[in-house]
């Protein structure tokens, strides 16, 4: 069997690894002429990290990060609503990795070249079109943007793994328009700065939408210091979009820094955080409707080309991750490739689509509006504010809906 995958993101690069392991010859071609290490942090949930130690990838995967001990919420006021140990920490058998996404990318990428050869990803060519394969052959026709020449090629299967702004999504719904935009802005950062908490916890606070994230992506060195992921979030609405399409826009400051001007807690100092920052980037705060199907003939969708969904609950790449496991399983387990896509779809469709709803409830984040609306003021305690109960209910019933439930036993 062979396979194309357009696309060399996370999930694509995944299911190259996982089909190349079941003895498929893939083909991944990305849009791109070089990858790079870009973006900011992103957070591998256990289940995904499960995937990656079942592909003998998650040692080299997790020296590169943190093992993320817990993840807390607050309101804000910096207090305490809420906090849980996560990965390993949980109870898990493997980490929840806390990581550069560029790192991680380049990471999966030399992994591919070095088990599938060098030429396993061709970069540099950007597909154009392509044909399902309603005869059983599927090809497409991609534009080499180094050779300026276009380049035709077929497999047994095509995979689209190509992003939020997917072509292949795009050829079967050409009249889907923009993603959808919550109102939102992200702005996103690395900073240099000295570990906070227990040195390997990820935070939120404040509520929506007016909300700052933040965890490290390495280490503390022997100063204290560390390199801190965080994410500034405000509604824009009354601003709107300069440029939906453009997702490595520099973002200024100016914007919203002045919204958190009075966020210095007795843990942590955000206004210094953000300070400290060389570059910003913006980001709206986007998804996409789940879509009634993704496989026509033999083409399919996988990752952000399937279900883009709002960064809540550390779920883009981790969903990817398991689309690609999910994928690569069926075409081994099924008799056909279409009995295979067929079983791919029907068992990450609907719990990706449950996910990308949930994420516009705010998932487990909600327990911070929760805060806000019936304490704005702070509180003293926060049993004063919840339910006994009332907030292990509203992470347990994310974890189910995301699959990531502590094991048993």
């Amino acid at each position: 069997m062979r396979v194309i995958i357009a696309g060399a993101g996370i999930g694509g690069l995944v299911a190259a690894l996982a089909l190349h392991e079941q003895g498929v010859e893939v083909q991944v071609y990305e849009a791109v002429p070089e990858l790079a290490p870009l973006g900011v942090g992103i957070n591998l949930l256990p289940h995904a990290g499960a995937v990656l130690q079942g592909l003998g990838a998650l040692e080299e995967i997790r020296a590169l990060g943190v093992e993320t001990a817990e993840l807390c919420f607050f309101n804000r006021h910096g207090q305490l609503i809420w906090r849980e140990p996560r990965g390993l920490a949980a109870g898990y058998p493997v980490p929840q990795v806390s990581v550069h996404r560029g790192r991680l990318q380049l990471a999966l990428f030399d992994l591919v070249r070095r088990r599938l050869g060098d030429d396993a990803v061709r970069t540099g060519h950007r597909l154009q079109s392509l044909d399902t394969g309603a005869g059983g052959v599927p090809s497409v026709e991609l534009v080499d943007r180094v050779g300026d020449r276009i380049v035709r090629d077929s497999a047994d299967l095509v995979i689209g793994a190509d992003g939020i702004h997917s072509r292949v999504r795009a050829i079967f719904y050409p009249d889907e328009g923009l993603p959808r935009w919550s109102g939102n802005v992200l702005w996103r950062a690395v900073s240099r700065h000295r570990a906070f908490l227990t040195g390997r916890s990820m935070f939120m606070a404040g509520h929506r939408p007016h909300k700052f994230v933040a965890y490290p992506i390495t280490n503390a060195d022997a100063d204290g210091m560390c390199t801190v992921n965080w994410i500034a979030e405000l509604d824009r609405r009354a601003v709107g979009l300069a440029d939906r399409e453009d997702w490595n826009r520099k973002g200024d400051p100016a914007d919203f820094a002045p919204r958190f001007a009075d966020w210095a807690f007795d843990w942590l100092d955000i206004p210094a955080l953000i300070d400290e920052a060389d570059v910003v980037f913006e980001f709206p705060m986007v998804d996409r409707d789940p879509l009634p199907r993704w496989t026509f003939d033999r083409v399919t969708l996988l990752g952000d080309a399937a279900h883009p969904m709002y960064p809540i609950g550390s779920n883009g790449a981790s969903q990817a991750i398991l689309d690609a496991r999910a994928l690569a399983d069926a075409l081994a387990a099924e008799p056909s490739v279409d009995a295979a896509l067929a079983a791919y779809e029907a068992d990450r469709r609907p719990k990706t689509a449950g996910i990308v709803l949930a994420n516009r409830q705010h998932g487990p984040e909600r327990v911070m509006d929760m805060a806000e609306e019936r304490s704005p003021g702070g509180f003293a305690s926060v049993g004063d504010v919840f339910a006994p109960g009332e907030l292990e209910d509203i992470s347990a019933q994310y974890k189910q809906v995301a699959g990531f439930q502590i094991p048993k036993g």
